[in-house]
């Protein structure tokens, strides 16, 4: 008795198919969610700063390339775990090959936003550091303490940590922080400064980030220290500069 062949699905089952995949990969795998906020995050921000339809185009295309190369990662990784149970140097090389095209994607992306917003970012962040740089010294002064008053009350309330690991606030972050915050004013009315201002900030966030993976410090204690290190610094340059 031959069986009856299968049906092709029709236009509608085929979206629904596709959609279905789209779904089971956000569900599933927490990068995509992480690509999908930041790709609507990406695209509010586009219109909000009014880009050009070249812009809009080459921003669509970066999102697209790493939502697309996410979902061949997340197919072969599957694949692969369904034809073998055991461990294989092939099986390994391959899913590292596909994550090695999402961090390609990825990169292309970071860059293509960069070159999209840097001028307009520039522009804003200058305006508004030029309006805290102009701003009344009492004000910063009273964030300050306010702030200081509450890691002290913190402190005495957690009592946890010593003064070079653990508790409230982290110094690295502190450290890291500041030190954004010092080239960023440093440079002044520099071409590179929201280059270096961007680099450097990048830099004190993993600075936080390994704090937080070491377990040496919570979330917390990490954003404590890294607003705190950052309105000394901005308080020191009002005053002085």
């Amino acid at each position: 008795m031959s069986s009856r062949p299968r049906r092709a699905p029709n236009i509608l089952e085929s979206f629904n198919f596709a959609f279905e995949g789209i779904i089971h990969v956000l569900r599933t795998q927490r990068n995509m969610r992480i690509h999908f906020t930041i790709a609507a995050g990406v695209l509010i921000a586009g219109l909000a700063t009014d880009v050009d339809r070249l812009e809009l185009i080459a921003l669509l295309l970066a999102i697209a390339f790493v939502l697309i190369t996410e979902m061949i990662n997340t197919a072969v990784e599957a694949a692969i775990d369904v034809a073998t149970t055991a461990f294989d140097p092939m099986a390994k090389l391959a899913k590292d090959i596909t994550a090695g095209a999402v961090l390609i994607a990825t990169v292309n992306a970071v860059a293509i936003g960069y070159l999209v917003f840097s001028g307009q970012i520039s522009e804003h962040s200058s305006r508004l550091f030029e309006k805290l740089r102009d701003a009344p010294a009492q004000i910063t002064l009273v964030a300050l303490v306010l702030t200081v008053i509450v890691v002290i009350g913190t402190k005495a309330w957690t009592g946890r940590g010593t003064p070079l690991r653990g508790g409230l606030p982290s110094g690295h972050a502190a450290v890291a922080f500041a030190g954004w915050m010092a080239a960023t004013y440093v440079l002044g009315d520099s071409q590179h400064r929201f280059l270096v201002s961007s680099l450097t900030f990048i830099m004190a966030v993993l600075v936080a980030q390994t704090r937080i993976e070491s377990g040496v410090h919570s979330t917390l204690e990490v954003a404590y220290g890294g607003l705190l290190g950052a309105l000394v610094t901005l308080v020191l340059f009002q005053v002085f500069s």
